[in-house]
């Protein structure tokens, strides 16, 4: 009994922990756009510059390392405010250290 609520806790602890871990720098995918193309990510930051309408959005999130686009089929949310976005990295194009590039999202959370 006591080994299964123990093996419970660690899966729990275990399940938490990679959810905190799983925010990738937005520096990481702008340097490395080709490991990242068409997989899912996350990034945290502060939401930047913004447009909506018509129930369609796109809005800018930047951390200490980076800002990436972000397109939305749901309305932006309000500038300045510190959001968690997941979704699938697009790059667009890179010249020479340069990478153009786009998240589209899935989800967005508080963090």
């Amino acid at each position: 009994m006591v080994s299964i609520t123990r093996l419970a806790m660690v899966a729990g602890a275990l399940i938490v922990l990679n959810g905190c871990a799983s925010a990738i720098p937005i520096g990481d995918l702008l340097n490395n756009p080709a490991k990242y193309n068409g997989k899912t990510v996350q990034v945290e930051g502060e939401v930047g510059e913004a447009i909506g309408g018509l129930g369609l959005g796109a809005f800018q999130v930047r951390d200490k390392t980076g800002a990436i686009p972000v397109v939305s089929q749901v309305s932006p949310p309000r500038t300045g405010s510190r959001i968690g976005v997941k979704g699938t990295f697009e790059s667009v194009f890179t010249i020479g250290t340069k990478s153009l590039a786009v998240l589209r999202e899935e989800s967005r959370s508080t963090p």
